[in-house]
């Protein structure tokens, strides 16, 4: 039997009380899609490129309840899928999501779970092409621990998609945990208790009260249920980050930083692109300069940090060489909410309208044909499909011959 360290029991102990993620068991597949729990779709924002096999092993390393791990499932009918998790209710409810969906069911390799913290990942067998890591590490009692040991499982060519607290966007979260805390004084460690006394000080708060109108303008929705406010609220064991942190934890881990996987969030154009002067002067800054002066400035919108890491080798391909780029073969992004139509949503959930000469290219994208076979078809430049491919609306794999 695995032993746990006092912090870990903790955490164990809160989600044992509060399984979470709380979202409702259902009777069929999930709707929608995370294109970040979708191998094909995560591979090409990682390489630039489809990869080249679909029969994997993914790790949902803190799969909770298993909200993430249906989708991997469901978005991943070739692969073997992994469930790690300290709490051993939650893990019953996610065995039991995945068979009460039917996507269990449905998938014709192996899933299986475990109850194992993070920290003992190298008891699981053999090694993994995807990782999935969310919402988990920050609640380690040593964070890098848990990455070291996660890294140690992704098999080269591999990547590993983690998301964690970022400290400036969380800092009336903070506060309100410390009160928390503070009020509990004999009963620290009731969770129950600490849902009661965190809405009770809600309730009992003026209305103008910064840490109230955060709560209301940020989380409530989410908040109703009491495993979501035992969760933000009342958790024993947090580590909220900066970048400069953040990038510490990523080198401990040895891994390559391939990138956020919300990029758009770290444009400084969307901040100060009005004034050119202002731009010109981040010219002359690393891109970890520019990834700090965005959250300084933006810090209510930077509550966490979703990103990408490699374990070489890892090739990626840009396509900027005319022959390479004519000689691959293109599919639609596997995440194309609405497609074929000239109006859909994006892997991203972003509307997009396409062209008629857009939409006649993308109609000859069906995984077969090669690229100059299309424009041979469609009177277009080599110009858009580079720039479909680049707005990740098509998928392309390489072609030698």
């Amino acid at each position: 039997m695995t032993k746990f360290s006092p912090e870990s029991a903790a955490v164990q102990q809160l989600y044992n009380t509060y399984p979470f993620p709380p979202e409702p068991l259902l009777d069929e597949p999930p709707p929608g899609y995370n294109w970040r729990w979708n191998w094909i779709a995560a591979y090409n924002f990682c390489t630039g490129r489809k990869p080249e096999r679909e029969n994997i092993r993914i790790l949902d390393a803190g799969c909770g309840t298993g909200v993430g791990t249906e989708y991997l499932i469901l978005l991943n009918p070739h692969a073997e899928i992994v469930g790690v998790d300290i709490s051993e209710k939650a893990l019953e409810i996610a065995q039991k999501r995945s068979q009460q969906s039917g996507v269990a069911t449905n998938h014709n390799h192996p899933i299986s779970f475990h109850h194992l913290p993070l920290e003992n990942a190298d008891q699981i067998e053999g090694e993994f092409d995807l990782i999935n890591c969310v919402g988990v590490l920050h609640h380690l009692p040593d964070p890098i621990a848990g990455i070291k040991a996660l890294s140690k499982k992704l098999a080269p060519g591999g990547i590993f998609h983690i998301f964690v607290y970022a400290e400036l966007g969380r800092w009336e979260i903070q506060l309100m945990q410390k009160a928390i805390s503070l009020l509990q004084t004999e009963t620290k460690g009731d969770y129950k208790d600490g849902v009661f006394v965190g809405r009770k000080i809600f309730d009992s708060l003026p209305e103008n009260n910064r840490l109230v109108k955060r709560e209301k303008e940020k989380w409530s929705l989410e908040n109703h249920r009491d495993e979501s406010f035992a969760d933000m609220y009342v958790h024993p064991q947090e580590t909220d980050y900066n970048i400069d942190t953040l990038f510490e934890l990523i080198e401990a881990s040895g891994l390559e930083f391939i990138g956020f996987s919300n990029p758009q969030y770290w444009d400084l154009k969307r901040l100060i692109g009005e004034s050119e002067d202002l731009m010109k002067r981040t010219e002359n800054l690393s891109d970890r300069q520019r990834y700090r002066l965005t959250e300084l400035l933006d810090p209510e919108n930077i509550t966490h940090y979703e990103f990408f890491l490699g374990k070489p080798p890892l090739v990626k391909i840009d396509w900027s060489e005319d022959e390479t780029l004519l000689s691959a073969i293109p599919e639609v992004h596997p995440c194309s909410y609405g497609w074929p139509s000239q109006s859909f949503l994006n892997y991203d959930y972003q509307p997009v309208s396409l062209s008629d000469a857009e939409y006649n290219v993308m109609q000859g994208c069906d995984g077969k044909l090669k690229v100059k076979d299309i424009l041979n078809q469609v009177s277009v430049d080599l110009e858009m499909v580079r720039s479909l491919q680049q707005k990740q609306l098509i998928i392309l794999t390489p072609n030698s011959n």
